[in-house]
């Protein structure tokens, strides 16, 4: 069963950081596509799996941005 969550993340301002949060986050075991709005900040993940909250965190961290608690 396929999962879909979306996080807002601060701090992204151009089309680099969309693919630097959609190359980390996509990186996470189980997910299968992200979709990145640089606007809004929505980053929504579709999943194999509910995904730890704290893994999707430490992924935009590692991208260099921020997950909106």
């Amino acid at each position: 069963m396929m999962t879909t969550t979306t996080y807002t993340v601060q701090g992204m301002t151009c089309e680099h950081c969309v693919n630097s949060v959609s190359a980390e986050v996509g990186a996470l075991p189980g997910v299968s596509n992200v979709e990145v709005d640089l606007t809004s900040g929505a980053v929504t993940i579709t999943s194999e799996q509910s995904l730890d909250t704290g893994a999707v965190r430490a992924a935009v961290d590692q991208a260099g941005y921020q997950l909106v608690a």
